[in-house]
């Protein structure tokens, strides 16, 4: 079987958008660039030696230097020409040259295990606003410019997930030891079902922990499914966001109050814990 070497250039897909997330909302403008009656591009000897062409849209440009045959020496030339661009001309190569980098972060985002309660679009975003701070500061003349940028949204990435399972923590306290794998529980009445009725259904404390906070008026039935969805069963704040039709922000300041108020409570009867 033939094989083309890559110094000859073929044409390779690029990558088109996926999702509406922070990623997939670059990736439309990105694309939008490179598929215009006028594609911007950029000269292909940067990731070619023996170029078929001139020049290259840039979603082949990036296609190219994602691709494992790719000499090291062909992509450090790409990455300080795309830098010094978006250094000196400023837009469109700004965002040219954050989405270069999504391949990588990509990658970046699938290896590093995600809190619960973490939005992946959060990471996403702060991977991004690493990369264009970075941008702007980079060296061209370093040694490895692409590796500086993804170096920035690894370490934005992994801090944000450090804060946010410290933030879960903090504001969880005492509630965790009582909160295992928990739905609210529910009497024939269709309302919340009493401590007694809960420890026959055989859930005991875990489920009359939040029994008994709703009975005692300190978190109401709407606030102990928001905890137990989010916090115990994994499901995404975002969901219940557009399920409640309010902000994610504002989802999260309510759950964090109600956490509060429970474990205030819970502090204030040892004897019941």
């Amino acid at each position: 079987m033939h094989h083309t070497p890559p110094s000859t250039c073929p044409r390779v897909s690029g990558t088109r958008p996926a999702g509406r997330s922070p990623l997939g909302v670059l990736e439309e403008s990105f694309h939008a660039l490179a598929t215009a009656p006028e594609p911007l591009t950029l000269p292909a000897h940067l990731v070619c030696v023996e170029p078929e062409q001139p020049v290259l849209p840039v979603d082949q440009i990036r296609a190219r230097l994602a691709h494992p045959a790719t000499a090291p020496a062909l992509r450090e030339r790409t990455w300080r020409e795309v830098v010094r661009r978006a250094q000196q001309l400023g837009q469109p190569w700004d965002t040219v040259a954050i989405a270069m980098t999504v391949p990588v972060l990509r990658r970046i985002l699938a290896r590093l295990a995600r809190p619960a309660h973490l939005e992946r679009q959060e990471m996403e975003q702060e991977a991004l606003a690493a990369v264009a701070g970075s941008l702007q500061t980079v060296d061209t003349g370093a040694a490895d410019v692409g590796r500086e940028l993804f170096s920035a949204a690894d370490r934005a990435v992994h801090r944000l997930v450090y804060m946010a399972r410290r933030q879960a923590l903090l504001e969880t306290g005492p509630v965790s030891a009582h909160l295992g794998r928990l739905a609210i529980p529910v009497g024939r009445d269709g309302q919340p079902a009493t401590i007694s009725v809960a420890e026959e259904r055989g859930e005991g404390d875990e489920y009359a922990v939040l029994a008994r906070a709703v009975q005692a008026r300190v978190v109401d039935i709407a606030e102990a499914r928001l905890i137990a969805r989010t916090r115990l069963e994994g499901e995404p704040m975002r969901r219940l966001a557009d399920e409640r039709g309010v902000s994610l922000r504002q989802l999260y300041r309510h759950r964090a109050a109600a956490e509060q108020h429970l474990a205030a409570h819970l502090k204030s009867r040892p004897s019941e814990q």
